[in-house]
This record gives structure tokens, C-alpha cells and sequence, in this order.
């Protein structure tokens, strides 16, 4: 069934049946014009016969009954009756009428029905006739049987032109019109059978034409699925074999051309997929055709949730930037992508796709993170920044003081020493400030090496506090240890984490009141150890514990100054931390005190001694 429909929407049936459809038309056409010309004329001869027939009857009669006849002779009436008689067999003997002759009496004088013979004839027209009105030949159609009669009324006239009877001729026409129809009949068959001829040799021919048309079509198929292997038949050298020639001449271009496309596409996508960049590709009209792999990471999208859409809405750009308008960025574009969980920024380039000297097609968009950049360019602006601000207020000083003393300060004996005590205290000021930014520059540089050995923690720590204890003794500052009595073994490079630790608990003693307690202790566990160092200052407010460990970050600024802070302490703990393997953080309540905790998320050992503390290295 599917063979049969498949049929009827081919080439090939479409063929046949315009090729038919032709014939038919045109045989309907000569058909309707041969029949109707031929039942014209064919009616139109026999009227005319009829006719023909009649003058003659009425002539032949006009003689018989003008002829001098004498009693001699015998029956006058009966010899004009044989006469009629003869004259009617010889001139419609052939056919199928009524025919008789009226003289002028009224009175029929021969008939085909011969009981009529000798009575009087009533007809109307008959009437009219002998009064001298002409009556052409009519035809009349029976409403009860439909069939059509011819009737003739033709006048008998004498010597001096008087009407001397009627002759009057009834003719079927139905015998004419049954020839016609047959002859219709026979036409149409001839026609059917010419049709069928045709439509077979259609069959035929059609085939010589749609089968090199079909392997094409077949072929054609398989070439959009990528099978270039096979090759059209080709069954002659007329038009149709030279398109079946020049298609596989196509075949072997296309399969060349495909094979060189296909391996451009591929190193096209191998590229796209390997770019540490993102590529956006869009048509004339700004619609997203294309995203690499980056460029789905980049903007947190499937290709599939972006085809389609609009560049400028995928950007989120202006409402009013138009893809026209981009067509004339020649500079990078900073796209800002920030949320409230950090900042993200995106660097675009813009390149527009346009044919030679022609219109544009379409718009490519490269895109790289540069949120790194951004923040390393920001710390470098603010770093110099807070570099040229922490050494400009010793400079200052250092120059007010100079010049104080080239004023003649420097004979002064009681001002003297102590502007040179402060140009002293603001020179190693500046070495400590410089001596942090040597160490945060090899920090940077991965210039840092760790000396690492096998300690004691406790001991260590025990010596730390030791010697700040010594170093507070004028201070009203007060050291609680919560220390285990037992050993700690640790591996770490003693030297940087004695400075990790003084920074810590120097900034502790900075912020400490009066009077206040400084808490330092250790948590052992399984994965390493944890050392905390507690004071009871000032606090951090929440919003600002994250920015402690950032260079020069001071929570009070001028309180940090003016006890010689450079702001680069908590930024080399983490540092020096961070390169042992560990992470340093903070905790801390406004006006409740402020707890570091370092964190060595390495193993150690621990050993138990009698309720005492070894402080053995």
C-alpha cells in the first residue's frame, strides 16, 4: 500500500499523468467539436433530403394532377391514386415517414396509412398552406416519448400558380440521432482505448526519463548523509545522461570539497575547544550561533540555553545597546558579572564577520577572565599606594627634623638628642617597612625556603612567651599558657614561625588594655595541631575580620602607627603559614577581645612525662 502511495507522489506518475491529462483534454476538446459539427451536419443533410424529396414530390405531383385525363381513360381518381402511390414508393420508399397528398378539397388522395385515403384532412397547417401562407419544415419533439419528427408541408401548384393540394411529409428524425450516437460511441471507445495505449507507452517512456532522474534523487539522498562512494548510472549521451555525467562530476567535487571542509571544522573545533579563551559567535542579526566550551564555563551556560538569544542580553549590557552598536567597539570591553558571593569581571573583544567588501554577517566575541588581573592590579595600585603613604610620614618627619636641626637645633643641647632620637626611631622604621616588603617580595616570588626540622611545640612556645614575659615586665600585661605538659613534635622551619608567632602576640600586646590577659594554648588532634593566641583588646568589627591578613590593613590606623606598626605583620604570618601547609584565621567580638588560630594540618607526635613539662629542642 505504501509501494502504490509512493507511486502516485513520484516524478514519474506526475509525468504520465500530464502526458494523459493532455491527450484527454484534447481529445475531449476534438471530441465535443467533431460530435457537434457531426450531429449538425448529419441532422442538417437529412432535413435537406427530406426537403429535396418533398419539391420533388410536389413537382411530380403537380403533373399527375394537371395532366388531361379523359372518361376514355377509365377511373380518373383511381389512376391519380396509382400515380401518387408510385411516386411516394419510388421517392421515400427508404424512409421511415408519413407522407400524403391533400388536393385542394381537402381530401386525401394517397397516404402510408391507407385507410385515410379519401377523407378529409383537418390539419391546421394544411389549411393555412392551401390559403396560400408558406410553411417552413419544423421540427416537433413528443413531451410523452421525446421523439423528434421532421414535418414538410410543400404546395402542389398548377399551370398558373394556383394550389391545386398539399403534399405533406411527417419524418422521425430518431433513426439520424441513434447513427450520430453510435457514432459517439464509437469515438469514445476509440478515444478510451487510444488512452490507455497511451498511458501504457507514457509508462514506457516515462521510465527512460524518471529512472536516471531517480538514481540521482537516491544519490543525492546518500550525499546528505555524507556517502559521496556511489556513482549515478549514466544510459545514454542524451541530456539525461550528460546531467547523470555532470552529477557525478558533482559527486566527486562535493566529496573532495566535504573531505577538506570537514578536517578545517575539525581543527576549527579542536581549537575553539582547547581555548583557554571563550568564543560567542552570532549572525547579522546578533543571535548566538555558537559557544565554545570556555565561554559555557565562563558565563555558567549551555549552549543549548543560549542559541538563539540576543548578544547584548547574554552580556547583560545596556538595554539600549544594540549588536549594531558592537560592530563599532574596536577596544576591549570590562564586563562586570559581580554577585554577592565575590567579584567576577570578564574581558570582550569584539571582531566583526563581513564578506569581502560586503555586507556584515555576523559578530565574534572573545572573552577571558580577568577578575585575577583586576584584583592584582587593584592590590599593586593600593599596595604602592600604602607603600607611599607608610614611608612618606617618616620622610616627612625625617625632613622636618633636619631642618629643624640645620635651623640651628643641632646646638641646642636639650633638643638636639631628642630630634635625633626621633630620626633614629623613623629610620628603623623605615628599614623594618622595607625589610617586610624584601620578605613579602621573595613571598611572591616563591623565594622562600623552609629550614624545616623536628621540634618541640610546647618547648618552643614556652621560650616565646618566656621572652615576651621579660619584654612586658613594665606593662601591666599578664601571659596565661595553656599548654599540655607532655612533648609535641613538629616539623617546621623554627626560625619564620618564631616571627609568625611575635607578630601575632605583638600586635596582642598593641591592642591589649591595661591590665588585660594575653591567652596562649594549643589543641592536639589527629591531623596536626592548633595554636591559638588570645587578647582582650578592641576587637574586629565582623565586616572587617577578612581584610586583617590583607597588607597594610590596620583596623585602628593611628593607634597602629603611632606604636610602630607597618601593617605587614598578619600579612607575612599568613604567608609563612600558608608555606608550611597550614591556614591561619581569625575570630573576634567588638570590645571583647580577639583570638588568632593557626592551624598545621600535619601529623605529630605526641609523649606523655610524668606530670612535667620537657622544654628539650
Amino acid at each position: 500500500m505504501e509501494k502504490f502511495r509512493n507511486f502516485f507522489k513520484s516524478f514519474q506518475f506526475k509525468l504520465i499523468a500530464i502526458y494523459v491529462l493532455l491527450l484527454l483534454i484534447a481529445t475531449q476538446i476534438i471530441g465535443a467539436t467533431f460530435m457537434t459539427t457531426l450531429e449538425s451536419q448529419t441532422i442538417q443533410n437529412y432535413n435537406d433530403y427530406l426537403e429535396d424529396r418533398a419539391s420533388l414530390l410536389a413537382n411530380n405531383a403537380a403533373e399527375i394532377l394537371t395532366e388531361p385525363r379523359s372518361d376514355e381513360d377509365g377511373d380518373v381518381q383511381l389512376q391519380i391514386r396509382q400515380e401518387m402511390n408510385d411516386q411516394v414508393n419510388l421517392l421515400f420508399s427508404d424512409i421511415n415517414e408519413f407522407v400524403e397528398i391533400v388536393d385542394n378539397n381537402y381530401t386525401i388522395i394517397t397516404s402510408h396509412d391507407s385507410d385515410l385515403v379519401g377523407r378529409l384532412n383537418n390539419n391546421i397547417q394544411i389549411y393555412r398552406a392551401m390559403a396560400g401562407y408558406e410553411q417552413a419544415p419544423e421540427t416537433f419533439q413528443n413531451p410523452d416519448t421525446g421523439d423528434r419528427t421532421r414535418v414538410i408541408i410543400e404546395k402542389i401548384e398548377g399551370n398558373n400558380d394556383e394550389i391545386i393540394g398539399i403534399a405533406h411529409i411527417r419524418a422521425s428524425l430518431e433513426g439520424t440521432y441513434e447513427e450520430v450516437t453510435e457514432i459517439s460511441s464509437i469515438f469514445t471507445w476509440s478515444a478510451v482505448i487510444a488512452l490507455i495505449i497511451t498511458a501504457i507507452i507514457g509508462i514506457l517512456l516515462s521510465r527512460t526519463i524518471t529512472r536516471p532522474v531517480l538514481d540521482m534523487q537516491k544519490q543525492a539522498s546518500r550525499m546528505s548523509e555524507g556517502d559521496f562512494s556511489r556513482q549515478v548510472r549514466v544510459y545514454g549521451s542524451d541530456e539525461i545522461g550528460k546531467l547523470a555525467t555532470s552529477f557525478n562530476t558533482l559527486t566527486l567535487s562535493l566529496k573532495e570539497a566535504n573531505a577538506t571542509t570537514e578536517g578545517e571544522r575539525r581543527k576549527l573545533s579542536s581549537v575553539l575547544s582547547h581555548m583557554t579563551d571563550g568564543v560567542i559567535a552570532t549572525d547579522e542579526l546578533g543571535r548566538i550561533i555558537l559557544l565554545n566550551r570556555q565561554a559555557e564555563i565562563l558565563l555558567s551556560m549551555s549552549s543549548e540555553e543560549a542559541m538563539g538569544q540576543s548578544l547584548p542580553e547574554i552580556l547583560k549590557l545596556s538595554e539600549h545597546l544594540t549588536p549594531s552598536k558592537l560592530y563599532d567597539y574596536s577596544e576591549s570591553m570590562i564586563l562586570d558579572f559581580s554577585d554577592g558571593d565575590g567579584s567576577y569581571l570578564l574581558e570582550a573583544n569584539f571582531s566583526v564577520i563581513r564578506h569581502e567588501d560586503g555586507p556584515i554577517t555576523g559578530l565574534i566575541t572573545v572573552l577571558h577572565d580577568v577578575t585575577e588581573q583586576e584584583k592584582i592590579a587593584q592590590e599593586r595600585r593600593e599596595f604602592v599606594a600604602n607603600v607611599s603613604h607608610e614611608l612618606r610620614t617618616p620622610l616627612t618627619t625625617l625632613k622636618s627634623y633636619m631642618e629643624a636641626l640645620e635651623d640651628g637645633a643641632l646646638h641646642d643641647q636639650e633638643l638636639a638628642p631628642r630630634f635625633l632620637g626621633v630620626a633614629q626611631t623613623e629610620t628603623e622604621r623605615m628599614i623594618r617597612l622595607v625589610n617586610d616588603l624584601l620578605q613579602l617580595s621573595k613571598m611572591d616570588r616563591d623565594d622562600v625556603r623552609l629550614n624545616k626540622h623536628h621540634y618541640n611545640l610546647i618547648a618552643w612556645l614556652h621560650e616565646v612567651l618566656d621572652r615576651f614575659e621579660m619584654m612586658v615586665k613594665d606593662k601591666n600585661i599578664e601571659f596565661v599558657r595553656k599548654l599540655p605538659t607532655y612533648p609535641v613534635r613538629i616539623e617546621i622551619d623554627r626560625d619564620k614561625m618564631t616571627q609568625v608567632i611575635d607578630n601575632i602576640i605583638s600586635n596582642a600586646i598593641k591592642y591589649s588594655p591595661d591590665g588585660g590577659t594575653i591567652t596562649v594554648g594549643t589543641d592536639l588532634h589527629e591531623d596536626g595541631a592548633t595554636i591559638f593566641v588570645k587578647d582582650e583588646g578592641m576587637g574586629i568589627p565582623r565586616e572587617n575580620q577578612h581584610k586583617i591578613f590583607q597588607r597594610f590593613y590596620r583596623v585602628d590606623k593611628a593607634r597602629a602607627r603611632n606604636l610602630g606598626g607597618t601593617g605587614l605583620g598578619l600579612a607575612i604570618a599568613k604567608e609563612m603559614v600558608e608555606a608550611h601547609g597550614g591556614t591561619i584565621g581569625v575570630s573576634s567580638e567588638l570590645r571583647q577581645g580577639t583570638m588568632i588560630t593557626i592551624n598545621f594540618l600535619i601529623r605529630v607526635s605526641m609523649r606523655k612525662v610524668g606530670g612535667k613539662s620537657d622544654r628539650a629542642n
